[in-house]
């Protein structure tokens, strides 16, 4: 089936309801005591668009999804051109790479114009890692908009909300398509309600806005801030399609393995006193993991280490000793564990004595499933946030500043209450070992709640990481050509058959279906696990459990993506079975 964006089937009588509902809105938000006159037309500008996205989805009437209505617009969005019909040589694919790579840590340092650092909150402070961004940034959002996306396509398809056979070349490319409109889409959603709460432009930047518009200063500057902060946004999805089209692996897994070894980097060998205000001491120790160690066992007494010492060497914040073993245990881990793999033996149809195997990796759908966990969980803390502190969200009936969303103390992005602090990832065992040993530290660690609390936040958080990413790893491997129908059909068309079987997609996918399911229950159970138990030991540089176990995977199967392109530079025959050139 291949419609012509300009020839859509369309019921134009859908326009009505669709006015009515948005005239209504805006009828809302005029009777809203705190919406002023300008911001009322930025909601109007801002709603315009997404009212003709539902009519463009909502008035289609012709074959499959309704999602086609929406061609118009997504046929339409800038992209990166995929390379046809030629190879693209391993030394281009490296350049591409690297050069993505510097470019992101340049856009990294590349400061928001007219934003005041001093008064801005990072919303996604405990959550960097994971959303490869940088605070006040261009890439303040770093790649929570299409994470989140990727979520929602996800949600709806495996829900089978979204009628689309992603084995059809047609709906893929909707699919595609419709994903990059929602990635748009939630850079405002994401950006927006940031701006007008937690990024404040400078007085001095105002002040030059209101010279264009009087009185209206402060919302053109924040506009300014929105348009910035979607240009870095919107960078990053490009860049990411470059990396996966012209590069090696992932631009979204290559960002948060750069951003991650960073902080792991500085988190261990960082000189510099914990707090840059005050002269080193016992008190005020190195900040890296390290020479902290170093310098705490040269300067300090007996008396010191046993008045407290040991447990700020080992314990204590800022990255304590206890974090860069567990740190060094999770990378050796992980890399043993992704070499753990279930072999199923093949043979070539027409070569007699020409056999192979395909690999079952026992973490079957890669880290992708806490990707999706981590990102959803920042949406949570934010939203919270947003709910509880922000000047208008907070007055929204039945969720606007509920305790029982999230509760925050002010100029603060860590709850203190309610479903946003009983999913908020532990930073190591200061947050709940020490208070759980020693009332003196419930005070300094535990202020708001009794162990018992605690004990139901950690188990919660682990049954949440674990199940969270079971289900991830479903709709992964559905979305992704990974169930055991799509392996079978992949098998069959290499010329192979799993021997003792006849070669029909249908007997193998029966005999594979045995193992992928299962493999795949296994593989998000035990990443989620793994994120959640390195969460709870703790990390150097503060980089999550979470960030860690992707970093490690994701350089572990870049290793292997670049020896395999390698490979096939050398011999050009195997492009055929490793690739679709």
């Amino acid at each position: 089936m291949d419609i012509g964006a300009e020839s859509i089937p369309r019921d134009k009588r859908m326009a009505i309801p669709i006015i009515i509902f948005w005239v209504f809105m805006i009828f809302l938000a005029m009777s809203w005591k705190n919406v002023s006159g300008p911001a009322l037309y930025l909601l109007m500008l801002v709603s315009a668009p997404l009212m003709g996205v539902l009519y463009l989805g909502f008035s289609y009437v012709g074959e499959g999804s309704k999602l086609y209505g929406l061609r118009p617009i997504t046929d339409r969005l800038p992209a990166v051109k995929r390379p046809e019909g030629v190879h693209v040589h391993f030394k281009t694919k490296m350049f591409w790479t690297i050069g993505i790579l510097i470019l992101y840590f340049i856009l990294t340092n590349v400061f928001i114009y007219g934003l005041d650092q001093a008064t801005t909150v990072d919303v996604f402070a405990s959550y960097r890692a994971i959303l490869a961004g940088a605070q006040g940034s261009l890439m303040h959002l770093g790649i929570g908009p299409i994470v989140t996306g990727s979520i929602i396509m996800q949600l709806f398809t495996g829900a089978k909300i979204i009628n689309l056979d992603l084995s059809n070349e047609q709906d893929k490319a909707t699919y595609q398509g419709v994903q990059k409109l929602i990635v748009i889409i939630m850079i405002f959603v994401e950006a927006v309600p940031q701006v007008y709460g937690y990024l404040n432009p400078s007085t001095s930047f105002v002040s030059g806005m209101d010279g264009l518009w009087s009185g209206n200063g402060g919302m053109l500057a924040k506009t300014f801030i929105v348009v910035q902060l979607f240009i870095g946004s919107y960078l990053v999805f490009l860049m990411d399609e470059t990396v996966s089209k012209w590069g090696i692996g992932s631009g979204i897994s290559l960002f948060i393995a750069a951003g991650v070894s960073q902080a792991i980097f500085t988190g261990t060998l960082n000189w510099m006193p914990a707090n840059s205000a005050e002269i080193m001491s016992v008190a005020n120790p190195p900040a890296g993991a390290i020479p902290k160690t170093f310098y705490l066992i040269t300067h300090s007494s007996a008396s010191q280490m046993a008045g407290g010492g040991i447990e700020q060497l080992i314990l204590q914040p800022p990255n304590p000793l206890i974090a860069l073993v567990g740190t060094i245990v999770i990378f050796l881990l992980v890399a043993y564990v992704e070499s753990a793999r279930l072999e199923i033996p093949l043979a070539h149809e027409s070569g007699r004595g020409s056999r192979g195997r395909y690999p079952i990796r026992l973490i079957y759908a890669s880290n992708i499933p806490v990707i999706l966990m981590g990102a959803l969980l920042a949406n949570v803390s934010m939203f919270s946030l947003l709910l509880w502190s922000h000047p208008t969200m907070q007055n929204l009936p039945l969720v606007g500043q509920k305790w029982w969303i999230g509760a925050y103390l002010p100029q603060s992005n860590e709850p203190i209450s309610g479903i946003a602090w009983y999913l908020q990832a532990p930073k190591g065992l200061y947050e709940w070992l020490l208070p759980l040993m020693s009332e003196r530290y419930q005070q300094s660690y535990l202020p708001f709640h009794d162990p018992g609390q605690l004990i139901v936040r950690l188990v919660l958080y682990v049954m949440v990481m674990i199940v969270g990413s079971i289900i991830f790893a479903k709709f992964w491997i559905d979305t992704t050509n990974m169930g055991a129908k799509d392996v079978a059909k992949q098998i069959q068309s290499s010329g192979m058959r799993i021997p003792g079987f006849r070669r029909e997609p249908k007997r193998m996918e029966i005999v594979l279906d045995k193992y992928i399911p299962v493999v795949t229950v296994l593989s998000g159970a035990f990443v989620g696990a793994l994120a959640a138990g390195a969460d709870l030991i703790g990390t150097v540089g503060n980089t999550s459990g979470t960030g860690l176990l992707l970093t490690v995977g994701i350089l572990i199967r870049l290793y292997e993506q670049m020896a395999k392109e390698e490979m096939m530079e050398m011999h050009p025959m195997l492009r055929g079975f490793f690739s679709n050139e």
